[in-house]
């Protein structure tokens, strides 16, 4: 794991100053090494945080033997060795590697296959390689967006990094609002890629490599989920039993490979609990786990992780943090994210690897399980909302629901859906899931069209994703199923892995997620949606397999994970934010929304709807975003 900075230029438009200050910016990613390329036009910049190898010679920007070729890597390839003994057993075995680090034979397997080296890789990767035969520079990101990449094209130069902070450190560049990137996070709670805050700076989609080279540039996917679907699903229990046992085994000893300390992040759910026992069985050390709580009775979960950690007999760390030091995380998170983003679990994750850090520098973490396994409230939304007869007296219901309890208030929202139809269905649903502002209230909360992005929604990649496997699909899928692939394909690598990548790697942990090796993922992708939601039972097939490890009193309870009770810190800890962030003097400033509209949210709040916290977060986190950033 490690930071990434670097640039190709048909100008000479950037220094190397430009690449000490862009890569400096990224220190905390890589704290044990620091490395540069440059020759005038083309820059390559790596902090390095050692994991395999921890010798001086697997330090980056690392070259080949004949000087052809540079390349730098943030991530981990998992199958390294295998790819390396492959590459052995060729040519008379003339390749001999210096190192035992997997870039080494990254780099050499790129050599020998070109861009098509991607498809052997299992792993979390973002990479660039530099062709100096040919001057042309390559970018690659991982199958389901693990590990982050964005990009700055302008036509003529390109300048990329692990981080948005990365290209907004060049002076060079003007840091243009993306206006459209606005409605977009308030409807998500994040900005789903290519989009950024910023105009002319993009993500790098998950599955996608980049050229560019005198002639342009060229962006291609290598692996999508639509390709993936088959036409038949595994409806046999058994062997669906059989084969996702041995993919997660066979995936969490992959990830257990370090040289250094590796633990788990354990919250005490079905996932983390899943991959705890796995690797208790797999570890032929005891296995450290790390879970945390809040001092505060009410919200500490801790005791469920516990119980797990002792049936399993790791090595537990327990954190009890107080509402007070959230309160003061509130700029660190501002800062890591460099553009608005409203998911607050990244508060804990902060706080929680912190901590960790003292005693690892590897965490397995559960991201990817409800995802693929129909473990969201929104899976069982879409299987309600898929029913004609809901949905027509949804629109007679919803306005009595409407002054109704909070939840009742929520359930109005979500079938206040103006006759929407699939995939536009699933983003609504995903947003009133997540008591965000639905489409129609955008409309008249932004106080002008160009924040409205919503009249293309083809640029989003999870709907273009649905609208493209509704017309071509080799089978039909269900609504579960569709809901749960715009998740995957937009709030899995936005807001999930974004979060856990940011919040670890602000303290230099490698966060591994063995539920998206992507031969898991492909598999879940074919299994029948009645071995993933079972008679009102979601997880079911992950449940089955837990219950080899755990008695089921374990882990049969409410979905809790890692989460903040926003609702009550907004009403105490955080109720300074309104004033700070929400006042009528900030609203009009910057002229985004409505200002009357913000007082009217504020007013019902404080009066008691407590549906409205997600929604004036967004608010909050926006305008604070703008504060920090914006003259």
């Amino acid at each position: 794991m490690c930071g990434l900075a670097g640039f190709y230029s048909n100008t000479s438009r950037f220094s190397h100053d430009d690449l000490d200050t862009m890569t400096m910016s990224v220190a905390h990613r890589g704290p044990d090494a620091s490395g540069y390329f440059f020759n005038g036009t083309t820059g390559l910049g790596h902090r390095r945080l050692a994991i395999l190898d921890l010798s001086e010679r697997a330090n980056q920007p690392m070259q080949s033997s004949d000087g052809r070729y540079y390349i730098i890597l943030n991530g981990e390839i998992y199958n390294h060795q295998e790819i390396g003994a492959h590459l052995m057993n060729l040519d008379n075995r003339r390749f001999i590697p210096n190192t035992a680090s997997d870039t080494e034979i990254l780099l050499q397997a790129f050599i020998r296959y070109g861009h098509e080296v991607v498809h052997m890789l299992n792993g979390i990767f973002a990479f660039a390689v530099y062709d100096t035969l040919e001057n042309e520079l390559f970018l690659f990101r991982d199958h389901l967006g693990v590990k982050p990449l964005f990009y700055f094209w302008n036509g003529e130069d390109l300048a990329f990094g692990s981080e948005l902070k990365v290209i907004c450190s060049l002076p060079s560049i003007e840091q243009k609002i993306n206006e459209s990137a606005i409605g977009y996070f308030l409807h998500y709670g994040f900005i789903p890629a290519p989009h950024t805050i910023y105009r002319d700076i993009y993500k790098l989609e998950p599955g996608t490599w980049l050229r560019v080279n005198h002639t342009g540039l060229q962006k291609n996917t290598y692996w999508s989920l639509s390709d993936k679907l088959l036409p038949q699903v595994i409806t046999d229990k058994q062997e669906a039993l059989i084969k996702l046992s041995d993919l997660m085994v066979s995936s969490v000893q992959y990830q257990l490979n370090s040289d250094v300390p590796t633990g788990i992040f354990l919250s005490g759910g079905i996932d983390s609990s899943l991959l705890a026992a796995h690797a208790v069985s797999l570890s032929g050390v005891k296995v450290q786990t790390f879970s945390f709580g809040f001092k505060e009775y009410q919200h500490n979960e801790t005791s469920f992780a516990r119980a797990v950690a002792n049936n399993l007999q790791t090595e537990h760390h327990e954190y009890l943090f107080s509402y007070s030091d959230i309160k003061s995380l509130i700029v660190e998170m501002n800062q890591c994210f460099d553009e608005p983003f409203a998911d607050t679990s990244a508060l804990p994750t902060l706080l929680l690897s912190k901590e960790a850090k003292h005693l690892i520098t590897v965490a397995l973490s559960g991201e990817g399980g409800d995802e693929l396994f129909f473990g969201y409230g929104s899976h069982k939304w879409a299987n309600r909302m898929n029913n004609p007869m809901v949905r027509k007296l949804g629109q007679w219901i919803s306005p009595l629901l409407a002054h109704g309890s909070s939840r009742q208030q929520r359930v109005a929202h979500l079938l206040q859906n103006d006759g929407f139809s699939s995939p536009v269905l699933h983003d609504h649903i995903f947003s009133q899931e997540q008591y965000f502002f639905s489409v129609l209230e955008l409309k008249t909360l932004l106080n002008e069209e160009k924040y409205f992005p919503f009249t293309g929604m083809n640029d989003i990649p999870a709907i273009h994703l649905l609208k493209q496997i509704n017309a071509d699909s080799v089978r039909k899928l269900t609504a579960m199923e569709q809901q749960a692939l715009f998740d995957i394909a937009c709030y899995l690598p936005d807001d999930l892995l974004t979060k856990v990548d940011r919040a670890s790697m602000r303290y230099a942990i490698e966060t591994r997620v063995p539920y998206l090796d992507y031969r898991v993922v492909e598999f879940a992708l074919n299994l029948s949606p009645s071995l993933k939601y079972h008679h009102g039972t979601s997880k079911y097939i992950l449940r089955e397999i837990l219950n080899r490890y755990l008695p089921v009193n374990l882990f049969n309870r409410p979905k809790q994970g890692f989460s903040v009770p926003l609702d009550h810190l907004l009403q105490n800890d955080l109720a300074f934010l309104f004033e700070e962030f929400l006042s009528e003097a900030v609203i009009k400033h910057y002229n985004i929304v409505d200002s009357e509209k913000v007082t009217e949210l504020k007013r019902q709040f404080k009066n008691g709807n407590q549906y409205l916290y997600n929604r004036l977060w967004l608010l909050i986190v926006l305008h604070q975003w703008m504060v920090r950033h914006i003259n």
